[in-house]
């Protein structure tokens, strides 16, 4: 793996405690997590809907605080802030889109290849 993965893989390694089959059910759930997140928080980006990004927010967060996601973390509660404070239509939004996007496009590849790993 590289350095400084984007999620904390030995915190994965350490709670499966070598159960495969557990290992296998808890990186499908974080990826499927990861997914979900990016899928509503373009959703509520889109339709300039705040609530769409609370919520997916709140229900990600334990996931995210979990496994070590620090970059994610910082970024989406920066969006927090952000949309709370200043709104959608803050031209700071975009480039916190940008970041966002960025961001979990880089766990949800790092998953992918962890699970590619992990089959072989």
């Amino acid at each position: 793996m590289l350095q400084n993965p984007p999620i904390d893989f030995e915190m994965i390694e350490d709670m499966v405690e070598g159960d495969e089959d557990f290992k296998s059910e808890l990186v499908s759930a974080i990826l499927h997590s990861l997914l979900e997140l990016k899928e509503k928080y373009q959703e509520g980006a889109t339709l300039q809907n705040a609530e769409i990004i609370q919520q997916i927010r709140h229900k990600t967060k334990p996931t995210l605080t979990m496994f070590g996601m620090e970059r994610l973390t910082e970024v989406v509660n920066a969006g927090k802030v952000l949309i709370e404070e200043k709104g959608f239509e803050h031209p700071e939004f975009p480039k916190h889109l940008e970041d966002f996007l960025e961001s979990i496009h880089l766990a949800i590849e790092f998953m992918k290849a962890y699970i590619s790993l992990q089959e072989k």
